[in-house]
């Protein structure tokens, strides 16, 4: 939920411009997921406000670097990584810092704990850093014994060497609290509203408005996108459900998930072309929301900014969202039941829908934006003092 503006940090100069880095993701335009949202979201924002705001992005393979450009006013970095699940990531941070560390910015946001080896050259360079410690990454069912220790590690060193810590959800902020006996600033995301858009588009997908489901995930186990597909197949559903997304690294997965379906499940892959994504999100009859460790969602809060009734996962991340406005599943067989009555002549979506948009009203990307930059200012003049204000619904 959105929480009560933080009040300047005493001492803070409130007019004072800073060069801000954001590493560690793909980068922008935000095609990806919730990391590259908030910082196309956030960076535009800064820059807006004066700030100089420097993205490092990362493009495929490692032969070739596309010179530095400009987004939004955001200043574009590029640097390559290694096409692997376990060093895609590690090794474009690697180039990222190498370049920021001769290139030096005010302050630095890292976002993946997973980058945490690299904090200790921060500190080392003396650029106050905070990193986005993201979910709990290492319950992920893609990681082996060794990459769940590898992600363990990576928590406590998050902990040890970042001069500050964001979690964007409460659920987040409680298990470092509880597990380490730190305190992180909560900053969640904003939640994009489109409510009220065109189904122009629709019918490049032979679709109308109310007479589909949605589901839009990475094919991860932990989305439980199988378990909506199941439950589908399972149920008398007389309308489609529309499955967009797909996973670099998890083709049995996606098999596994294909070869649940029946002819009412449409896979349509990744769906990049935004106003048509707005417009599958605006007009679905229910949005089905399976994302299980990953914090708070932007494909959540995506569907409740459209005014979408939704049902999600059972999990603390995806009530904090959204409360008594959501309905909740915890099996396929809970999913058959909710299509059933979800496509039942007594569903008030009017009622639901209200109930989402009001959800999504608390989630703001200004508000957002507030609480980086106070965080960025307080670790520019050397503070540590986390900003933790829990507000639960």
């Amino acid at each position: 939920m959105k929480h009560p503006r933080p009040a300047p940090t005493v001492g803070a100069d409130p007019d004072r411009l800073l060069r801000i880095a954001m590493v560690g993701t793909r980068g922008v335009p935000a095609r990806y997921g919730g990391f590259e949202t908030a910082i196309e979201e956030v960076g535009r924002r800064l820059v807006d406000r004066g700030h100089q705001v420097v993205v490092y992005c990362r493009t495929a393979g490692t032969s070739t670097t596309p010179p530095a450009g400009r987004y939004l006013g955001m200043e574009l970095v590029h640097r390559p990584a290694l096409r692997s699940r376990s060093l895609e990531t590690l090794s474009h941070t690697a180039l990222s810092v190498g370049h920021l560390l001769q290139n030096r910015t005010d302050v630095a946001v890292v976002f993946n704990a997973a980058n945490a080896p690299f904090l200790p050259l921060f500190r080392a360079a003396r650029i106050p850093v905070a990193t986005h410690v993201d979910g709990l990454e290492w319950k992920r069912a893609k990681w082996g014994p060794m990459g769940r220790r590898y992600y363990r590690t990576a928590e406590w060193l998050a902990v040890k060497q970042s001069d500050a810590l964001i979690a964007d959800a409460i659920g987040i902020a409680d298990y470092y609290r509880e597990r380490f006996d730190v305190g992180t600033d909560i900053i969640s995301y904003g939640a994009p509203k489109t409510a009220g858009i065109s189904s122009s588009r629709l019918s490049e997908l032979g679709l109308t408005a109310n007479d589909y489901h949605l589901v839009v995930a990475r094919f991860e186990p932990e989305n439980h996108v199988d378990m909506i597909v199941q439950g589908f197949v399972q149920s008398g559903s007389r309308l489609p459900l529309i499955v967009v997304g797909s996973a670099p690294y998890s083709d049995e997965y996606t098999r596994r998930v294909h070869a649940a379906a029946d002819d009412r499940i449409r896979f349509l892959g990744g769906v990049w072309d935004q106003e048509l994504l707005d417009q599958l999100y605006a007009h679905a009859r229910i949005y089905w929301h399976g994302h299980s460790v990953g914090g708070t969602n932007p494909s959540l809060l995506r569907a409740i900014g459209a005014g979408t009734a939704t049902n999600a996962y059972d999990v603390n991340f995806n009530r904090e969202v959204l409360g008594s406005a959501g309905r909740y599943f915890g099996t396929a067989a809970d999913v058959a039941a909710r299509v059933e009555n979800d496509e039942s002549a007594d569903l008030n979506l009017v009622a639901r829908r209200a109930a989402a948009r009001s959800r999504a009203a608390a989630y703001d990307w200004d508000d957002v934006t507030d609480r980086y930059e106070d965080l960025a200012r307080r670790l520019a003049r050397g503070s540590r003092k986390y900003d933790e204000t829990k507000v639960r619904s």
